[in-house]
């Protein structure tokens, strides 16, 4: 089993990434939006129930993904409300299940950024989409938020989504895994 970890700022194209290694070799996207959307409905962004809720959910899934061989790829924002040690945490669950974490981080130029921030897609899972707030989080800075293992690097400017998954398969020698259905038949 291997999880692909791709974190990065957003509009690094982790999303987009994600849903071409899905194409190449069938890992299913897990992307964080999936439990922070659900989790904000009920519990606002940042309060205590909500962080410790995310990372149990998140590492639940890993491990249950983990224990019955199930690949797939996970998509991560690194900011300051999650907790210290995660991505140990993740590595730790995943290998106690006899897989591996393949962690990549997905970079992108300030101004490809500002350019991406606008799209209309990133609207779909409630992602940041207003430039002006952007400016307000560089002036922010990320300098305390800790930063998950890098054990690829991809420039996202210079690399389509398909070649940075590509990239990715190749890397990490990935092989594909048959596509299972949402809701099989009965």
């Amino acid at each position: 089993m291997r999880l692909v970890l791709l974190h990065g700022a957003a509009a690094a194209g982790k999303l987009t990434t994600a849903r071409e290694l899905e194409r190449l070799v069938g890992y299913p996207v897990f992307h964080n939006h999936l439990i922070v959307d659900a989790l904000t409905a009920v519990f606002p962004f940042g309060t205590e129930p909500f962080v410790r809720l995310r990372e149990e959910f998140w590492l639940k899934v890993f491990a249950e993904a983990a224990g019955i061989g199930r690949s797939l790829t996970f998509t991560f924002a690194p900011e300051s409300t999650v907790t210290a040690g995660f991505a140990e945490r993740v590595r730790q669950v995943v290998e106690e299940a006899g897989g591996r974490v393949c962690f990549v981080r997905l970079t992108v130029t300030d101004e490809e950024q500002e350019r991406r921030i606008g799209n209309a897609d990133r609207r779909e899972f409630h992602k940041l989409s207003d430039v002006g707030t952007l400016h307000r989080l560089r002036e922010h800075g990320t300098a305390d938020v800790e930063q998950p293992p890098v054990d690829l690097e991809i420039l996202t400017d210079r690399s389509a989504a398909s070649e940075s998954a590509a990239l990715i398969v190749a890397r990490f020698g990935l092989r594909a895994q048959v596509v299972s259905d949402r809701y099989p038949p009965v």
